[in-house]
């Protein structure tokens, strides 16, 4: 009865934007670069995968930059990945300074990863909660999200889509932005950095953490093991899988998007602090994803807590769920930086 109740709810509230796309299929292999293997499309993406997920630590390489540019409380900087949409080759760090606090001179600041087609005003209550504790926090904004969004999109879709390879470049841009954002938050003197994301943003933040060593603890706010699972399963990607089937299957899908999931990294994570968040009642993360992960970071031996919403996925940033949630990520980030 109430997982009943609970599915209509995220029914409901999913169908509230009526502007979801079905775009074409696109093998997107020119979003990878060269060195492709020859073949078929699928032979080449799928070895291409197995081969990056080997050598991640080259895909998620960070080069270096000091085009660093504050401006009050909004820090800029030039994405690590060059697109052909200029306005998303411009990162946007939105900054909320900690308040000073008896542990404020450990330096303690979190990197905020909001959820896909967050709007502008995303997680900003979330930041300032941690600034109100003393954590500094940096709300990033995603690639092709707010001011980042090309003019001919209405939603993010660039960074999800039935794109293989623009979605494999576009989150693979998303986590280099992310261990941007810590390079700058180290060259200030922080000395206790966190990471945080959610849905979308949780699977980012999971990436960034295991491919960068500063990040000391990080709590992922709905989880899955898989990126292609999600889409494929889930209630708010129902548009996406409309343009995958009839050219690809799921398990094809889930071995290209491998380099962009979290499953083949959770064994980086070990020695570092973790929380995973999930919804008793998700249709969009489906919970049995989510005990998949969980389980998978205690076959690993990997330390964690667990936080467990009674509620859905779109339910969660409604009243009482989102102080549940809040009080959960607060709660964490204080006793773990």
């Amino acid at each position: 009865m109430i997982a009943r109740f609970f599915h209509n709810w995220e029914h409901q509230l999913a169908t509230v934007d009526t502007n979801r796309v079905v775009r074409p299929f696109e093998w997107g292999l020119d979003w990878l670069g060269g060195g492709l293997p020859d073949g078929h499309s699928q032979d080449r993406l799928s070895q291409w995968a197995r081969e990056t997920v080997a050598d991640s630590a080259r895909f998620y390489d960070l080069p270096p930059t000091d085009a660093f540019d504050r401006r009050g409380d909004v820090l800029t900087f030039p994405s690590a990945l060059v697109t052909p949409h200029a306005e998303n080759n411009v990162v946007s760090v939105g900054i909320y300074p900690g308040r000073d606090t008896s542990r404020s001179s450990r330096r303690r600041a979190v990197v905020v990863l909001p959820q896909w087609n967050a709007d502008p005003g995303g997680h900003v209550g979330l930041c300032r909660l941690f600034a109100r504790f003393g954590l500094t926090a940096l709300r990033l904004t995603l690639p092709y999200h707010d001011s980042r969004r090309p003019p001919e999109l209405e939603r993010a879709d660039y960074i999800v889509s039935s794109n293989i390879g623009r979605t494999l470049h576009a989150n693979r841009q998303a986590v280099l932005d992310a261990r941007r954002t810590v390079e700058w938050l180290v060259r200030q003197g922080y000395e206790h950095i966190g990471i945080m994301g959610t849905s979308l943003g949780s699977c980012l933040a999971m990436l960034t953490m295991a491919h960068e060593p500063r990040i000391s603890a990080g709590a992922f706010n709905h989880v899955s093991p898989y990126f292609a699972d999600v889409v494929w399963q889930g209630l708010s990607t129902r548009h996406v899988r409309d343009g995958l089937e009839g050219h690809i299957g799921l398990d094809a899908l889930r071995d290209c998007w491998m380099p962009i999931s979290p499953w083949p990294f959770i064994s980086r994570v070990r020695g570092r602090k973790a929380l995973l968040v999930y919804a008793k009642y998700d249709l969009t993360f489906p919970v049995n994803l989510s005990l998949k992960f969980v389980d998978e970071f205690t076959r690993c031996e990997v330390p964690h807590e667990v936080g467990v919403l009674p509620c859905g996925h779109y339910t969660t940033g409604k009243a009482p769920f989102s102080y549940l949630d809040a009080y959960y990520l607060t709660r964490f980030f204080l006793r773990s930086l």
